[in-house]
């Protein structure tokens, strides 16, 4: 019985003595030092030797300005105990009451204690940078590298550095540290990638692109050539990238991967171009049969987009000697999904599409492949438009691939087919739940979605504008274009004013686009801008209008402002960083 007394008694002081730290804490985060430093005094009476309290309490004092108590708090500290930080926050101390010779004094009391052990380098630089004394830190580090040279504080004095301005010091640290520190690689790019995106910062990229080159030619290690394509594929210069990664491969011609994703980026970022010579290098250079069929389906997609109705029998016969070649099995389904959907979405006939993929579903696949398979089936139907079928199949890769990308992109393609089958409270529900997807793209459709409905409900409780617009937009996405356009400027004729007006404006735009008929673009995008400014789709009205102009109709004057437009007042749009860089290229920066 006394043991379980005693048991809840200890609990009940700890429980206690936790609240009392919360709560000091708490209060010293709020700024509120008087009650913060009563908590914090009792609690380290207690606990004696806890610096990180001592520390707060220090903090305390000088917020109160109580610089007698804080220094002798930190007198009496040093007498018991041998802590080398000490003597930064007596110095700091000294420097709040500015006494800079007192101050300075103690700084250099703490550097000579490197001078006798490098090991506290670490600690002390760290402690001079939370002061915000940028040089005394740097002096820290540097002296224990000097002391001890396997010390590497290459990464702590390239980020001191760049507080500084010294931003081409920053920079070789920071390529010292990765290269002598390989596995912090990701580590170095990802702070490199804060410069990178700053287009006050073209200086920089160009000194960083000029470092790299030299150490590829100084240096004939791969790393190098490895760093310098990872630069480039941030600027999208795919091309530039491509030399990188050939180098590369002659010296280490064991592996295509990096090649493939290069071209696979170039593909996303509609460099046809450069995506084509790339895989046709594959092509050329590897017998992996695998390899292959997934440089053969990117070169199909590739001519699939860029056909004309009158190229689609050439397409089809080259799609059947490639399954021919290479088989009808679980190594080609690349190709086979690739034919499939050519079938129902070019050759209007879902029925032999249907054929394949259930041809595909017999085969010896895994789960992935075979939710692959299921989607692109789910796809075919929706274009047919079985829509419960279609639903069905979505449902089946949801709940096989939970939590992976695949899942909620089935769960956004169901939310779209419950739309166009006119079921929009249900369609409301499933984009509910998706805005706050983790995937950027799948949220923002989701939110579009869901502001389309939301908008075009309250107006109209019948939705029959809304009904209209849906059965246009699935006209849309069954590649009939002339009707879908038909329907959609029908209902900008009936609707005039209504709330569904900008997204039948932004849908016509859409598919002038497609069709290359881009004034007529230009038109219906300016309209969302003059007359729907506090509506969603003004960045794309923007971003879009701003890419016509610069890569379709070589206009920069009038392609400049509005990437400007969208730069200041829409930062928080997906075609943000996009616009920010072409806007950079157009002012010149990059040739800086």
């Amino acid at each position: 019985m006394k043991k379980i007394t005693l048991f809840i008694i200890l609990s009940f002081t700890l429980i206690v003595q936790s609240q009392n730290e919360q709560l000091a804490l708490d209060y010293y985060e709020k700024g509120e030092f008087e009650k913060a430093l009563t908590l914090l005094e009792q609690i380290a009476s207690k606990q004696t030797s806890n610096y990180y309290f001592f520390q707060r309490i220090i903090d305390c004092y000088q917020q109160l300005e109580q610089f007698d108590k804080a220094e002798n708090a930190i007198l009496e500290r040093k007498k018991r105990y041998d802590q080398p930080i000490l003597y930064i926050d007596l110095g700091y101390n000294y420097q709040l009451q500015k006494q800079e010779e007192k101050a300075k004094k103690q700084y250099e009391l703490a550097i000579k204690e490197i001078e006798n052990q490098p090991a506290y380098a670490y600690q002390l630089g760290s402690g001079f940078e939370k002061k915000v004394l940028v040089d005394w830190a740097l002096k820290a580090y540097e002296k224990g590298q000097e002391i001890n040279p396997e010390l590497n504080f290459d990464y702590q004095i390239a980020l001191l550095q760049g507080q500084l301005g010294n931003i081409e010091l920053m920079t070789d640290k920071l390529l010292d540290f990765a290269y002598e520190k390989q596995d912090n690689t990701t580590v170095v790019q990802n702070y490199l990638t804060r410069f990178i995106a700053d287009e006050a910062q073209s200086t920089f990229l160009n000194y960083l692109k000029k470092t790299l080159l030299i150490r590829t030619q100084k240096n004939p290690d791969i790393y190098w050539n490895q760093f310098l394509s990872w630069l480039y594929v941030q600027q999208k210069e795919y091309s530039k990238a491509f030399i990188q990664e050939k180098a590369i491969y002659k010296r280490n011609p064991e592996s295509f991967n990096s090649i493939v994703s290069l071209a696979y980026m170039a593909f996303e970022d509609k460099q046809n171009e450069e995506a084509i010579t790339i895989l046709n290098f594959v092509l050329e250079n590897t017998n992996d049969k695998l390899l292959q069929v997934s440089a053969h389906s990117f070169l199909m997609k590739i001519k699939m987009e860029e056909a004309n109705v009158s190229d689609y029998a050439e397409i089809n016969i080259e799609l059947d000697a490639l399954l021919e070649k290479y088989g009808f099995n679980s190594h080609s389904l690349e190709l086979i999904k690739l034919a499939a959907h050519f079938q129902a979405f070019n050759l209007n006939n879902p029925k032999e599409a249907i054929v394949l993929l259930n041809k595909a579903l017999e085969l010896r696949l895994n789960s992935r492949e075979t939710s692959e398979v299921k989607m692109e089936l789910a796809d075919v139907l929706l274009y047919d438009e079985k829509f419960n079928q279609a639903i069905l199949y979505y449902a089946q890769v949801e709940e096989n691939m939970k939590n992976d990308v695949i899942a909620h992109e089935a769960s956004m393609k169901m939310a779209k087919a419950n739309y166009y089958k006119n079921d929009f409270d249900w369609a409301l529900q499933q984009v509910k739940v998706l805005k706050q997807s983790s995937s950027l793209l799948i949220a923002n459709d989701a939110v579009e979605l869901f502001l389309l409905i939301k908008d075009n409900s309250y107006e109209d409780s019948t939705r029959v504008a809304l009904t209209a617009f849906a059965k246009s937009d699935l006209l849309l996405y069954q590649n009939k274009e002339d009707q879908a356009l038909n329907g959609f400027v029908s209902i900008l004729d009936q609707y005039k004013g209504d709330s569904i007006e900008d997204e039948t404006l932004f849908k016509i735009a859409t598919i002038y686009t497609r069709k290359k008929e881009y004034q007529k673009a230009l038109s219906y995008y300016k309209q969302i801008l003059d007359n729907h400014s506090e509506g969603i789709y003004v960045d794309e009205a923007l971003f879009f209008s701003a890419e016509i102009y610069h890569k379709e109709l070589d206009d920069v004057e009038n392609a400049k402002p509005l990437y400007e437009k969208m730069i200041f007042e829409h930062s928080d749009s997906i075609y943000f960083t996009e616009a920010r860089k072409q806007f950079r290229i157009l002012r010149g920066d990059a040739n800086l």
